[in-house]
């Protein structure tokens, strides 16, 4: 490393790694982006463009790092899958000073343990204060310029502003939130919604099964923020209702996209579970609701499929055949 000093750290060169670097850079922060050392800072350095991105350049001004260890600046920003959190968080801690700002992307939980991603970061980097970035935000577009929005959740509020600070800028708007258990719940049940609603279009089940998907899927993300602790408020902003839209409804979703190719029966899918993080915390989202006694069916549907214990046929039949449940009590939010 150069001894740069960076005002900005982004641990993660996939698409929205990548995107995040560049709009910090247009943000005017001094930005290192890490990739894995060899092949992927190497291809990084001498090609400044992204294979997850190829018509979007890296800007000289962003520095390209493959060491994580020595990694360090007041802003981190963890783009890495759910799976790598813990190894990079692990490798980052030493070099990183007190009072750091780590706001992971992550939107899933451990698949083992079930663990958020801010307490694994705050068991793992006692010195730094984690928050969590979520919303509806597809990489190529935010990359391109296009208006985006998005929500930065830390405990405490002014935490959350120095994140903003150092990301927001003219086509990249930002909110603040203190809600960090809430957005992390919604962003990791989304997910496995957006599965549930591609199984259903690849079905062929129409516009209205999707609708009633998103709408009854949002009762269960509702129940479960609630017995989390969560702000019920949260379910209706950008990291809850606007992200919902926006993976279940688009093919450039890896979730919905992962989903259809089940529901279309397909031999081979253009997602793998690995790669598809609502697959990754689907079981780990289904144990939580369980531990709280809480009714998810669709999210029981999508791992029963995903495990290969149902088709998706047994699911549709199954939701189809549940008990009617009378009053809708008005709204999702109220289910």
């Amino acid at each position: 490393m150069s001894g740069t000093t960076f005002d900005l750290a982004v641990v993660g060169a996939g698409a929205w790694g990548t995107a995040l670097a560049i709009l910090a850079d247009r943000a005017g922060s001094r930005t290192a982006l890490w990739g894995r050392p060899g092949k992927t800072a190497e291809s990084l350095r001498q090609h400044r463009r992204s294979p997850r991105l190829p018509d979007i350049p890296i800007p000289d001004s962003i520095e390209i790092v493959a060491d994580l260890t020595a990694l360090s600046a007041p802003v981190i920003v963890m783009a890495v899958p759910v799976k790598a959190l813990a190894a990079c968080a692990v490798s980052l801690a030493p070099g990183l000073a007190p009072g750091t700002l780590i706001a992971t992307v992550a939107k899933g939980f451990q698949p083992e343990s079930g663990e958020r991603g801010t307490a694994l970061l705050t068991r793992l980097i006692p010195q730094a204060r984690a928050g969590v970035l979520s919303g509806p935000t597809f990489a190529a577009e935010a990359a391109a310029g296009a208006p985006t929005a998005a929500t930065v959740a830390f405990p405490d509020l002014a935490d959350a502003e120095r994140v903003v600070a150092a990301l927001a800028g003219p086509s990249f708007r930002l909110y603040t939130s203190a809600d960090v258990v809430g957005v992390e719940v919604l962003g990791a049940v989304k997910n496995v919604l957006a599965i549930a609603c591609g199984i259903a279009d690849g079905m062929g089940l129409g516009d209205n099964a999707r609708a009633a998907l998103i709408t009854r899927g949002m009762a269960e993300i509702t129940r479960l923020v609630r017995a989390e602790g969560g702000r019920i408020e949260t379910v209706t902003g950008l990291s809850g209702f606007g992200d919902i839209v926006l993976t279940c409804t688009s093919a450039q979703s890896r979730n919905y996209r992962y989903g259809r190719s089940l529901g279309r029966a397909a031999e081979s899918h253009p997602e793998t579970g690995d790669l598809v993080e609502g697959a990754a915390t689907a079981e780990a989202v289904k144990a939580l609701g369980d531990r709280h006694g809480i009714e998810m069916p669709i999210t029981a549907a999508v791992t029963g499929v995903l495990a290969g214990r149902i088709t998706p046929q047994d699911a549709v039949h199954r939701l189809l055949a549940r008990p009617l449940p009378g009053s809708e009590s008005g709204s999702a939010l109220g289910a």
